[in-house]
C-alpha cells in the first residue's frame, strides 16, 4: 500500500481562507495607521516651517519672498516635503500688507488638506 504525502485540496482551500480572513481585518487598520502617521508628520512640518517663517519676521521685519530664502539664510536646512504628495509642493499665502514679504504662511497642495 503506498501512500501519497502532500496536502489535499481541501486542505489548502481552508489555509487560504484563514489567511483571507486575518488579511481582511489587518490592512484596513494599517491603512488607517499610515494615513495618521502621513498626517502626523504633515503637522510637524507645517509647524516647523511657520516657526521658521515666524523667525525670519522678528529678525529681518518682513517674510521671506520664497521657502528658499528660508534655506538660504539659515532658517531650514531643507524645505521639508509634504508627505502627501512626496514633493515640496507647498502653497505660499502672502501676506495682507504686500510690503511685508511674500510668504506668511503655508498648506499642503493635497487634495482635502488644503486647509492645515
Amino acid at each position: 500500500m503506498s501512500k501519497k504525502l502532500g496536502f489535499t485540496l481541501v486542505e489548502l482551500m481552508v489555509v487560504l481562507a484563514v489567511i483571507a480572513l486575518l488579511l481582511s481585518v489587518v490592512v484596513p487598520d494599517y491603512m488607517g495607521r499610515m494615513k495618521r502617521a502621513e498626517e502626523a508628520v504633515l503637522q510637524e512640518n507645517l509647524a516647523v516651517m511657520r516657526d521658521a517663517l515666524d523667525k525670519h519676521y522678528a529678525d529681518a521685519g518682513r517674510y521671506p519672498t520664497n521657502l528658499e530664502e528660508l534655506v538660504t539664510k539659515r532658517y531650514l536646512r531643507a524645505i521639508p516635503k509634504d508627505p502627501f504628495t512626496q514633493a515640496t509642493t507647498w502653497v505660499a499665502i502672502p501676506p495682507a500688507d504686500p510690503k511685508k514679504g511674500g510668504v506668511f504662511d503655508i498648506h499642503s497642495s493635497a487634495k482635502g488638506y488644503e486647509r492645515w
